[in-house]
């Protein structure tokens, strides 16, 4: 029986899929069909539907949170079906500090490592201690310890060899009770000797006041990565705009912002259709409504296309993009 799937994906574009399971329980994925095209979803803030869907969503709405102190930290097996933010927020409420700065980050836990999450200088795979899966061929649960997760820049085996073979079922998070402040980046510099609960906050007031609340102006939060390039690249754009915000990666790379490179380009409040860059966080691509799948792609190649001109950058989107049958990646650059 088709669904709508407006109300399930935070950008809201029209839409519906032919079959919908919503998973309570981990046992509900054994009777679950996978053998039409499939997309598993969270709370859909990550993830645009770009036309009718011609398969089955299967929205994992699992919960439950067991805590297991141990001598060196505290041991969180979440299910995937849990808020992020409250988890984070839960965590800082009951001094077991350490995801403070990936507060407000939209999704639900069982999202959180399919590209590992990140944000103001900290990526989740710091505190993964496993990940819990259910094997769709084997119909077992299996579980990949933290170096068995192939974490990397928004990436993770789930992403790749195990991409539409699993369905995550839990994390499980290590919190180490020494607790140090990670405050190298942006408005947590001016911050001295702070608590988690002071660098939550600021991290809350600062993800406020540029990004929409998908809840009052559709949009699925950062739509595009923050580039990696190498050193070379990064001496060269350095020359002709010494403002460029960049990031140490490793010894031969630096990540740049991808924000920065939009809106120099002049693309802030850019509209086609119904979709715009944000005019307070050009990172962002937002939805008035009464737009499309093909008006979104339209913007995504704008975008990319400008900055490509401009940088020689090729922007990638870092939000899920799923068409009729499967997942499809915009892609422009060198070609152009």
């Amino acid at each position: 029986m088709a669904q709508s799937l407006q109300s399930f994906h935070t950008f809201s574009l029209p839409s519906q899929c032919q079959h919908f399971y919503q998973i309570d329980e981990v046992d509900q994925l054994l009777s679950t069909d996978f053998s039409k095209p499939f997309c598993i979803l969270g709370e859909g803030s990550n993830t645009v539907f770009l036309s009718d869907y011609q398969g089955s969503v299967i929205h994992m709405n699992t919960k439950g949170i067991d805590i297991e102190q141990q001598s060196d930290g505290f041991l969180l097996h979440i299910a995937a079906g849990e808020n992020w933010h409250q988890l984070v927020s839960m965590t800082v409420a009951n001094e077991m500090p350490g995801l403070e700065n990936l507060a407000l980050i939209p999704g639900t836990v069982g999202a959180a490592p399919v590209q590992n999450i990140g944000a103001y200088g900290v990526e989740l795979e710091k505190f993964v201690s496993y990940v819990e899966y259910f094997d769709i061929a084997t119909k077992t649960i299996n579980r990949l310890a933290k170096n068995e997760c192939q974490f990397g820049y928004r990436d993770s085996i789930f992403k790749r060899a195990l991409k539409n073979k699993a369905v995550i079922t839990q994390v499980g998070l290590l919190l180490p009770k020494k607790w140090q402040p990670v405050l190298s980046y942006g408005p947590l510099q001016q911050l001295s000797a702070p608590s988690p609960q002071q660098v939550f906050e600021q991290i809350i007031a600062t993800r406020s006041s540029k990004l929409p609340n998908p809840n009052k102006l559709a949009n699925a939060g950062s739509f595009f990565k923050n580039p990696v390039i190498s050193n070379e690249q990064l001496a060269l754009l350095l020359k002709q705009y010494p403002e460029l915000p960049h990031y140490f990666v490793d010894a031969e790379h630096h990540k740049v912002a991808a924000g920065w490179l939009i809106e120099q380009a002049g693309l802030k409040g850019c509209k086609i259709a119904g979709i715009e860059v944000h005019q307070q966080q050009a990172l962002v691509l937002v939805n008035h409504g009464n737009s499309t799948g093909d008006d979104l792609i339209a913007m995504v190649k704008h975008v990319q296309q400008q900055v490509w001109q401009k940088y020689q950058i090729a922007l990638q989107h870092e939000v899920r993009l799923i068409n009729a049958v499967h997942e499809c990646h915009i892609e422009l650059g060198a070609s152009l």
